[in-house]
């Protein structure tokens, strides 16, 4: 069930209604109930998937209660079976298929493939999100929860559940306990909800399934295009990206907000970053602090040496490349950010001598200007390995990008040649502008739209609010022969 299909817009109001006037002691069965309902709409035999892991990590949770000095075995149990499901679903095929492609190189008989399984949609996040639990509480920054249904509820929860923020049950888990105690009519907390909705249906329905057409058109047709196509293709692909994913967790944060429940921020103007590092401190936030926390840190963080510190860099990046697919590209792709972060340590003596040398301002809009520019370069050259269907054809993309110099391609319509006409390129551009002037607000007042809007005048705020509503009944992507589009991060 999609947050831009119909089926949602009929079942997102009729759960909400129910909330609101069933009993509540009953709500957290209520949200339960709906959860498994809206997993089960995409394969129903997954639902246990996700039941076995929760069951797992709860039995866990309560069991370390008991263990004493064996608490430790009780983790690693709860991680090996967790992660073997994990690999089961999502990384065996790749697995096998390097294996082979070994045992083909030395001229050896290949493995059959013994079973054929699809990817359970949001599998590494409901997993990651059940196995931060378990390292909370083997860690005793919570306590164990006794109440299966609310623990479930907790894994999960249907607005974050396939494609998150990965919540940590320190804030969620917290929060579903006091459901039945909280007063849930509120009628300004439900309409900002319901403005954050509305404002990543615009993004995705305006934007992403717009410029997905354009996407789509250069990097399945690289070879016919110069400098200008592929370029603009790469910059609209780090757009997509960034509007697909951060619609999603938009439409989350919303729904969950009607309901009560607060979920943690998953992106913060990350294009304004004025260093990779910063990049993923406002990236795919949930994401970017669990591996922080659950991996970089217990390895030694950057409280050792220097040599240990980028060793840890380099393996939390390749294995959040590994994370998002099971493919080279994602792992090369994690890999180069670690790099960029490797580079920024060592070249940082380089740049601040440079500066002195040069009477560099620092402090001063021009700089760091630069900075945000280098920075999205840099990004934006690692999405294309994101992006591409093989390393060969990224690497043969960057080549040409860099070598087939076609500076006309600027003046002579080209850019209503890529797959989008004149009228809805133009359409694009124009909502391309209201998330650059959305996107400031957040990055300079430090206001999310539905807290902005509500301090404004109600003239201006009910303006804004028929205009989004308007521009995605006239020009979102949907109507009669359209097959709902799902998001990006679905597949991970």
């Amino acid at each position: 069930m999609l947050f831009n299909s119909l089926q949602f817009g009929l079942f997102f109001p009729a759960v909400v209604l129910l909330y609101l006037i069933i009993p509540r002691n009953l709500r957290c069965l209520w949200l339960l109930l709906a959860s498994y309902f809206f997993y089960m709409g995409w394969n129903p035999k997954y639902a246990l998937l996700i039941l076995t892991s929760t069951v797992i990590t709860w039995m866990s949770g309560l069991w370390m209660g008991r263990a004493g000095d064996r608490k430790k075995l009780v983790v690693a149990a709860s991680f090996v079976l967790n992660l073997s499901i994990l690999f089961v679903f999502k990384y065996f095929d790749f697995l096998l298929a390097n294996v082979n492609g070994l045992l083909g190189a030395m001229h050896l008989t290949v493995v059959k493939k013994p079973f054929d399984v699809l990817l359970p949609v949001g599998i590494s996040f409901y997993t990651f999100q059940a196995l931060g639990y378990t390292m909370d509480v083997y860690r005793g920054t919570i306590q164990a929860e006794r109440d299966f249904l609310r623990y479930a509820l907790f894994v999960s929860f249907f607005p974050q559940l396939v494609a998150g923020p990965i919540e940590r049950s320190g804030n969620l888990l917290t929060q579903i306990r006091e459901l039945p105690r909280k007063k849930l009519w509120d009628s300004d907390r439900i309409a900002g909800g319901l403005i954050l909705m509305l404002w990543g249906l615009f993004q995705k329905m305006v934007i992403v399934d717009r410029i997905a057409v354009l996407v789509d058109e250069v990097f399945n047709n690289y070879q016919m295009h110069g400098w200008f196509g592929l370029s603009l293709g790469a910059i609209a692909f780090a757009l997509q990206i960034y509007c697909d994913f951060a619609s999603y967790s938009t439409i989350a944060i919303g729904a969950a907000l009607v309901m009560d429940v607060r979920l943690m921020e998953n992106f913060d103007t990350p294009y304004f970053s004025r260093s990779v590092s910063e990049f993923w401190r406002r990236w795919h936030i949930s994401l970017s602090s669990w591996f922080r926390d659950y991996l970089y840190i217990p390895m030694g963080g950057s409280r050792c040496s220097k040599w240990r510190r980028y060793r840890n860099l380099m393996v939390t990046f390749l294995v959040s490349g590994l994370w998002h697919g099971a493919s080279w590209t994602y792992v090369v792709w994690g890999g180069i950010h670690g790099l960029y972060q490797v580079l920024g340590y060592e070249l940082k003596g380089l740049r601040d001598r440079v500066n002195q040398r040069l009477h560099t301002r620092t402090d001063c809009f021009s700089y760091k200007l630069g900075q945000v520019l280098v920075t999205f370069f840099l990004t934006d050259l690692a999405w294309i390995f994101f992006r591409a269907p093989s390393l060969t054809d990224a690497f043969l993309y960057i080549r040409r990008m860099f070598t087939r110099l076609d500076f006309w391609s600027l003046f002579n319509g080209e850019l209503y040649c890529l797959g989008l006409e004149r009228q809805e390129m133009n359409i694009l551009c124009l909502s391309l502008v209201l998330l650059l002037l959305v996107d400031l607000i957040r990055y300079f007042k430090r206001e999310r739209l539905d807290v902005f809007l509500k301090q404004q005048n109600l003239w201006f705020r009910w303006g804004v609010l028929l205009f989004l509503i308007g521009a995605v009944a006239v020009f979102g992507i949907y109507g009669p022969g359209y097959d709902a589009k799902q998001f990006i991060y679905f597949q991970f």
